[in-house]
C-alpha cells in the first residue's frame, strides 16, 4: 500500500511544535502523515529521506523564525527536492514583509500568523485549500526500484536489460537530463556520476554500479542454494531448462535450476513467437518465460538466479556443481541448457560502443528508446527477424542487413512475409558490417556490399550473429565438438572418458549422469519447441540413469 503523502510541520520551539502537529492531526491524519521537525536541518534530512523514497511532501508548515536557518531560508533548499509540495510560513506579525517578499522569492503560497487559535477558523480553510488544490495535481509516485543513469552508460544499458528479463518493476531517470532524476540524485548522500548507475530501492536505500547477483540480492531474488544436495541440478533457464525444471519437479525430483542472468534465454527476450504451439495469436518470449517460471516454482523446483557455473566434477555416484561465488552444490543428475550467446561484432569501434548504441539482443529492453530514429539489426534468423518487426513499430527506418543473398534461408517465412510488408523496412543481402563510429555512443556504420562500402548514420546497431555455445566450463569434463556444442547419445566418440557397460543415452554426454539439451548440444534444431521437447525428455532419461545407481 502507498505511503500517504507528507505534511511537515517544522518549528524550533518544542510547544508550539506539538500545538502544530496536533492541530494537523486531529484533521487530516486519515488523509496524510504529519511529521514534525524540531529544526530546519532535521527537516532537509526529513525531506531528502522522503524524496530517496518517492515518497511526496503535499505541504511545508514552517516557522519563519529560526536559529541557523529561517523558515524561508529552509524552503529554498527544500523545494528543489519537493517542488511540488504547497508552502506556509507561520510568522509573527512584525515578519509579514518577509513573508510578502517571500510570496515573490519562492511562490510562498500563505503565511499565518501566531498564534492560529481557534484552528477551525485561522488554520483549517487555509490547510484545505491547499491540499486541495495540490490534491488535484497529484500523481502517486511509481513504487519500485529507480534506476539513475545515463543514456550511453553501458553498465546502465545492462541493469535495464537484467531488470527488464527478470520483469522486475523498475523507472529509468537520467540524473542528467531528467529533472526528476535529477531532484532524486540531489536527495543521495554522495554525488551521481551519470556513467556508474545508482539504484534506489522502494525503502530509500541506494546501490552504486551494483553487480547483477548484488541487484539480485537486494530486491529479493534468491542467489544462494537452500539445501546442500539436490537430486537433480539443471544448469541454464532457458526454454530446455524450465522444461526440465517444470517436469523435474512434477516428477518428485528436488530440483534447482541456476541461471546466469534472466529464465527463458534468448527466447525470453523476443517480441513476439507466433509459432509456438497452442498460441494461435502469438506470446511474447518474456510472457512465455513468466509462465514456464511460475510452474516451475509451483510445482517445487528451487531458482538461483544471478549465479553461474564454473566446474563440475565427479565423486561417484555425485555430482558436484560449483558457482562463481565459490559455493558448490551436489547433485545425483546434471542437465546442461545453457544455450548460445550471440557473437561479438568484431569489427573496428564495435568493442567500445557495447551498450551505447552497439546491442546483443536487447530490442524489446530498447526499442521505445529509438522512436523515429533510424537503426540496423544485423542477422538472418528469427530471432533478427522478430527484432526487425518489432523495432519497426518505433523506429523510423530499419535496415535489416545479412550476409547471405536470401533472407528467407534461415528465417520463418511468416517472418520474412511480415518483414517485406513493412514500409519503413530496408534488406541489404550479400552485405557485412566493416566499422561502427561514434565517440560516447553510435553515430553510424560502414557496410561491405558488393557495390563497395555502405555508410549509414544510425542511432542503434542491434546484433544477431552466430551462435556461440556456453560451454567453456565444461572444457575437460565432457566431450565437445569443434565449436563447443555438447556431443550426447551416438555422437560421444569413443575414448572420450566413457566408462559404464552401457552406452550413453540419447541427451547424456560423455560424463554419465550429465545430460544435454537445448541449443547447447549438438546437431540438436534450434527451435523454442524442440528445446521444451528436450528438456522434458532429459528428465525421463535422468530417471532411467538414477534407477541403475
Amino acid at each position: 500500500m502507498p505511503a500517504k503523502p507528507a505534511i511537515l510541520a517544522v518549528d524550533d520551539d518544542p510547544p508550539v511544535l506539538r500545538a502544530v502537529e496536533r492541530d494537523l492531526r486531529a484533521r487530516y491524519a486519515d488523509d496524510y502523515r504529519v511529521i514534525g521537525a524540531g529544526s530546519a536541518a532535521d527537516a532537509l534530512e526529513v525531506v531528502r529521506e522522503l524524496t530517496q523514497r518517492d515518497e511526496p511532501v503535499a505541504l511545508f508548515l514552517v516557522d519563519q523564525r529560526m536559529p541557523t536557518m529561517t523558515g524561508t531560508e529552509f524552503l529554498v533548499e527544500a523545494l528543489p527536492l519537493q517542488p511540488d509540495a504547497k508552502r506556509v510560513l507561520l510568522t509573527a506579525y512584525a515578519d509579514t514583509d518577509v513573508a510578502i517578499r517571500a510570496i515573490n522569492d519562492i511562490k510562498l503560497d500563505q503565511y499565518l500568523l501566531k498564534p492560529w487559535d481557534p484552528p477551525e477558523e485561522k488554520l483549517y480553510p487555509v490547510v484545505d485549500d491547499l491540499l486541495a488544490d495540490w490534491s488535484a495535481g497529484y500523481r502517486p509516485a511509481f513504487e519500485g526500484l529507480r534506476l539513475l543513469s545515463g543514456r550511453w552508460a553501458p553498465r546502465g544499458h545492462d541493469i535495464r536489460d537484467f531488470l527488464t528479463r527478470n520483469q522486475v518493476p523498475y523507472t529509468w531517470l537520467d540524473p542528467e537530463t531528467d529533472e526528476d532524476g535529477r531532484r532524486l540524485a540531489a536527495s543521495l548522500d554522495e554525488p551521481v556520476d551519470a556513467t556508474h548507475p545508482v539504484i534506489v530501492l522502494p525503502d530509500g536505500r541506494s546501490l552504486r554500479d551494483p553487480g547483477n547477483r548484488e541487484l539480485a540480492d537486494a530486491i529479493g531474488m534468491s542467489t544462494h542454494a537452500a539445501l546442500p544436495f539436490y537430486d537433480l541440478v539443471i544448469v541454464g533457464g532457458g526454454p530446455a531448462g524450465l522444461a526440465a525444471a517444470v517436469y523435474g519437479a512434477s516428477e518428485g525430483l528436488k530440483t534447482l535450476m541456476v541461471e546466469r542472468e534472466a529464465p527463458g534465454g534468448q527466447a525470453g527476450t523476443t517480441s513476439r513467437i507466433e509459432n509456438y504451439l497452442g498460441f494461435p495469436s502469438g506470446l511474447s518470449g518474456s510472457d512465455l518465460a513468466r509462465r514456464a517460471l511460475t510452474q516451475a516454482k509451483r510445482l517445487g523446483a528451487e531458482i538461483l538466479s544471478s549465479q553461474e557455473a564454473t566446474t563440475i566434477r565427479r565423486e561417484d555416484p555425485y555430482r558436484f556443481v560449483g558457482l562463481d561465488d565459490g559455493t558448490e552444490v551436489s547433485c545425483q543428475a546434471v542437465i546442461v541448457t545453457t544455450g548460445v550467446s550471440y557473437r561479438q561484432l568484431e569489427v573496428p569501434g564495435a568493442a567500445e560502443l557495447s551498450g551505447a548504441g552497439v546491442y546483443y539482443g536487447a530490442a524489446t529492453t530498447e526499442a521505445k528508446l529509438y522512436q523515429d530514429g533510424e537503426v540496423a539489426v544485423v542477422g538472418a534468423g528469427n530471432s533478427a527477424g522478430q527484432a526487425v518487426v518489432h523495432l519497426a513499430r518505433f523506429a523510423r527506418a530499419v535496415h535489416l542487413v545479412i550476409r547471405g543473398d536470401d533472407v528467407s534461408s534461415g528465417m520463418s517465412a511468416y517472418l520474412v512475409e511480415q518483414i517485406r510488408e513493412l514500409e519503413n523496412v530496408q534488406i541489404h543481402t550479400s552485405t557485412e558490417a566493416a566499422a561502427v563510429s561514434g565517440e560516447t555512443h553510435l553515430a553510424g556504420a560502414t557496410f561491405s556490399t558488393p557495390d563497395g562500402d555502405m555508410e549509414l548514420s544510425l542511432d542503434a546497431m542491434f546484433i544477431f550473429i552466430g551462435q556461440q555455445p556456453r560451454t567453456t566450463w565444461l572444457d575437460g569434463v565432457v566431450a565437445r565438438d569443434d565449436r563447443g556444442f555438447v556431443l550426447t547419445g551416438p555422437s560421444v566418440p569413443a575414448g572420450s572418458g566413457w566408462n559404464l557397460d552401457r552406452q550413453p543415452y540419447l541427451l547424456e554426454s560423455s560424463l554419465p549422469g550429465l545430460f544435454a539439451a537445448g541449443d547447447v548440444r549438438h546437431d540438436s534444431v534450434k527451435r523454442i519447441a524442440s528445446a521444451v521437447g528436450e528438456g522434458a525428455m532429459a528428465v525421463a532419461l535422468v530417471h532411467r540413469y538414477l534407477a541403475q545407481l
